[in-house]
């Protein structure tokens, strides 16, 4: 935790020198948890912070002010959350405030509060109002999503050429397992305006590479009742003539149309890379997971997506442990992902959430046996991965220059387009005096792999 409150403060030092030229009142101790559309919130509530005197702090003990962004939507990231506030109520001086923002906020505010001394809690959808919960405790947990549709005032917390742009918030599916409709509330969609002016604004500050992200990306302005809003929008962001990187994140298997891959193929600018969240491969459990697609549908779209984009990489996560999977339920997950090779793969464990319809679904699966297919299933991906990689030796493939690696400024992280940021594997740069620049694209010739990662030296 520490370690990653020090990148952040470390990445907006320079930002913060530039832009805000008044007096620091409180040093400020700030911790984001939790996914991307959690980080986009994180950069309005530090810029917001910043403009009114509060600077980043990574010492707990002379912290003024501690702003926890939770994530709520698994037992496991609450109990991260309740690691770190056991954390600063230990360390922290007698007089420094605790906000507690974000998903748990939405959700768990009773629960918070009567296990820790909390200054005020403010929900995910009122974050603009932050600097008042700061001020005076409160407790504000009347809206659930924030959107952002007029200010686009951020502080971006990761390297300066990678941002985030969120189209909307909340979820109007009814996925069994997931609690996101009740933390979030229903689907709200920006308006096509407000998104493309925040695009051109941060390709404006030097960003390169645009991840869009909702829910679901192809869910845009289902709820103003428009068909093919995401198409749309889509094909207006390709009309600015910028170059860049854009890249998509999320879009469910049952949105994605032949319209939507023709698009996806038309224009070198977009990665070609999917995060496509299919949970599951069993026709059985898909439908007591109330997801709106097949295996059929999922088999008959990954052909149709490595036939039309040969070159895309996809990535998605799969869960084990789901009320009454079998051990035949399971190995039909271990077949797909032989048959239909997998590029990046996140694994689950199913969590019973008491505000999921699945709470209550009989044959609730032991942890013994979901910790056992978890491994199974990941060790699996992981030999299949390690195949793959080694076809790529002596591949050159584009890559963006990220930044030095942690440990050493001798070697240097990077991505083809096929590579999410934070969350796949990446492209180490063995010969860093050949950089141009961080956050430029070069040819990189792939020499060996280590593990997930590959590594390359700069043509």
């Amino acid at each position: 935790m520490k370690k990653e409150t020090q990148k952040i403060t470390k990445r907006v030092k320079c930002l913060f020198k530039e832009k805000y030229f008044i007096v620091v009142k409180k040093k400020l101790y700030f911790i984001s948890l939790g996914c991307t559309r959690n980080q986009v919130d994180s950069e309005v509530m530090i810029a917001k912070l910043f403009s009114n005197g509060y600077l980043l702090s990574n010492d707990m003990k002379t912290a003024d002010v501690f702003v926890i962004n939770t994530c709520g939507f698994l037992k496991e990231a609450r109990d991260e959350a309740y690691s770190i506030l056991d954390e600063i109520s230990w360390s922290k001086k007698k007089d420094a405030k605790i906000i507690i923002a974000g998903c748990m906020a939405n959700l768990f505010s009773k629960e918070i509060l009567g296990k820790y001394d909390i200054f005020s809690i403010v929900s995910s959808g009122d974050i603009d109002k932050i600097l008042d919960v700061i001020e005076t405790p409160k407790v504000l947990v009347n809206n659930l999503s924030y959107i952002g549709e007029d200010n686009f005032d951020r502080v971006i917390t990761n390297h300066q050429h990678i941002a985030y742009l969120k189209i909307s918030e909340g979820c109007s599916k009814a996925c069994a397992f997931c609690i996101i409709p009740k933390i979030k509330g229903p689907l709200i969609s920006r308006s096509e305006k407000s998104i493309i002016e925040e695009f051109k604004q941060l390709l404006s500050n030097g960003v390169f590479e645009i991840n869009l992200i909702a829910q679901d990306l192809l869910d845009y302005a289902k709820d103003r009742n428009e068909k093919n809003g995401f198409l749309k929008l889509l094909q207006n962001i390709l009309k600015i003539k910028n170059n860049f990187w854009l890249r998509l994140l999320y879009v469910y298997p049952d949105e994605i149309t032949d319209e939507f891959i023709d698009l996806l193929a038309s224009d070198k600018r977009i990665c070609k890379y999917l995060d496509i969240p299919l949970q599951h491969i069993s026709d059985r459990i898909l439908k007591k997971m109330k997801r709106k697609t097949s295996q059929k549908k999922i088999f008959d779209l990954f052909e149709k997506l490595r036939n039309k984009i040969p070159d895309i990489s996809i990535r998605t996560s799969l869960m084990v442990g789901f009320p009454s999977e079998t051990n035949e339920d399971f190995n039909e997950l271990l077949k797909f992902i032989e048959d239909y090779p997998i590029d990046h793969l996140a694994v689950f464990k199913y969590s019973n959430e008491k505000f999921a319809s699945s709470y209550n679904y009989p044959d609730q699966i032991s942890e013994k046996i979901k910790d056992e297919r978890f491994e199974t299933l990941t060790n699996r991906q992981f030999e299949m991965v390690k195949k793959r990689n080694k076809k790529l030796i002596g591949k050159t493939l584009d890559v963006l220059i990220d930044s030095y690696n942690s440990e050493s400024n001798l070697l240097a992280m990077a991505r083809s387009e096929g590579q999410g940021y934070s969350v796949d594997s990446n492209i180490i740069i063995n010969n860093t005096k050949k950089i141009k620049a961080f956050g430029k694209i070069q040819k990189a010739k792939i020499v060996d792999i280590a593990l997930y990662d590959l590594i390359a030296t700069l043509e």
